[in-house]
């Protein structure tokens, strides 16, 4: 019996040296997402001998290195996020469907080699768009309506910038000025977007496609004076409530409460937060990465998941994924499964006014006293807006440890 298994793991050997794999060639590449209505949103690429990716998106890279390949067939899974890409390939041509299965949303694409322009510019354009924005989305619908700030600058045919919001940013947006056309994009592995709008001397006005499932319209006109309003004021504890308190399972099941004897007499950063969030994960990052750099007996971080998975266990492997692939050194409790409903979240955490967005951090003194309660995270496609928060971030935590 021995002999006829090495017989075959031998031949087996023998056959697959025989077979050369292949691969889609290394260089610059170009993908597009179909969202349907002759619309694509387009990013790029870089493959790599080592078989892994590069996305770029304006100043953002994002390292893809879970690329599987049987036959003609290929999977690329996206870091931390649950997206992945299913195809079939040759060397110069990738196609298949982009899925988020928790969600039930597939969207075709496909991926040429050789191309590196994100946008093709028809007509060159006497259009700027270089500097602030004040915007407004859904403007006619007063349930959805919401305000925005538009960033952007242009430098040898391209412009860059994001677009902030109450809730955070759309992080890093690249694209063109074609005529009077105004295209930027995004693909984060997690969120894809696509603003169009017409450009005249100092108004937009467009289309934001979020994949192939959401489309809302906008405005804007030029104001270098506009500002959102402070993100420390949009929630607040309601009256009759003098605490924050919760009670949610870790990723091995043991409740977790801010009564626990860890959290103690200490400085305790509560972070709101879901792993499908891209704005939560640059939230996530930067707190891991001051968490390590200024070790304090003093200081405690807990981040509370509330997400989409539609069973436990997917949530929990989502917590760990994004635990092990951001480094994550404080622990991420799992607050809900099955949705990611801010109005459900209002149900788990009630002596909040609401839950705005994700993420939210609370800031609760050595005492139990909430002294700040921060909505949404302007991350580093804001530049100088991210350079403030960290900036105040690393003073007030400073504070409240020296009281």
């Amino acid at each position: 019996m021995i002999k006829n298994i090495t017989f075959l793991m031998l031949f087996a050997m023998i056959f697959s040296c025989g077979k050369e794999m292949r691969f889609p060639k290394t260089g610059a590449w170009r993908a597009t997402l179909d969202l349907g209505k002759n619309k694509s949103l387009p990013f790029l690429l870089e493959y790599k001998k080592d078989n892994t990716l590069v996305i770029f998106n304006a100043e953002e890279e994002i390292e893809v290195d879970d690329i599987t390949i049987e036959g003609d067939s290929i999977t690329i899974q996206m870091p931390v996020f649950e997206g992945v890409f299913k195809g079939v390939f040759t060397e110069e041509h990738i196609s298949g469907d982009f899925i988020k299965e928790s969600l039930n949303r597939v969207v075709p694409f496909k991926m040429d080699f050789g191309n590196a322009t994100r946008f093709t510019v028809e007509v060159a354009s006497t259009m700027t768009v270089n500097g602030n924005w004040e915007m407004l989305f859904s403007q006619d619908s007063v349930e959805d309506s919401y305000i925005a700030k538009g960033v952007f600058s242009e430098k040898d045919g391209i412009v860059s910038g994001t677009i902030r919001t109450t809730t955070g940013d759309y992080r890093y947006l690249e694209g063109v000025l074609d005529g009077t056309t105004l295209k930027l994009s995004t693909f984060d592995g997690a969120h894809a977007f696509l603003f169009e709008a017409e450009v005249k001397d100092s108004t937009l006005q467009g289309v934001f496609y979020s994949g192939n499932h959401w489309q809302e319209p906008f405005i804007g006109k030029r104001n270098k004076d506009y500002e959102l309003p402070e993100a420390d004021s949009l929630t607040f504890l309601k009256e009759g409530y003098e605490r924050f308190e919760f009670s949610f399972p870790d990723t091995e099941g043991n409740l977790v409460s801010l009564g626990d004897e860890q959290f103690k007499d200490k400085v305790i950063l509560v972070q709101i937060m879901g792993t499908w969030c891209p704005n939560c994960l640059d939230e996530t990052k930067f707190y891991s990465k001051y968490y390590d750099e200024n070790k304090n007996d003093a200081l405690e971080i807990v981040g509370l998941a509330f997400e989409y998975a539609p069973t436990k266990e997917k949530a929990v492997a989502s917590i760990n994924r994004l635990i092990e692939g951001a480094e994550v050194p404080y622990p991420i409790l799992l607050a809900q499964f099955g949705t990611s409903s801010k109005i459900k979240a209002n149900e788990k955490l009630p002596m909040l006014n609401h839950v705005l967005s994700y993420p939210t951090t609370i800031y609760i003194d050595k005492k139990g006293t909430v002294r700040k309660i921060h909505t949404g995270f302007n991350g580093p496609a804001t530049g100088e807006k991210y350079d403030e928060f960290v900036t105040e971030f690393e003073g007030f935590v400073k504070q409240l440890l020296e009281e």
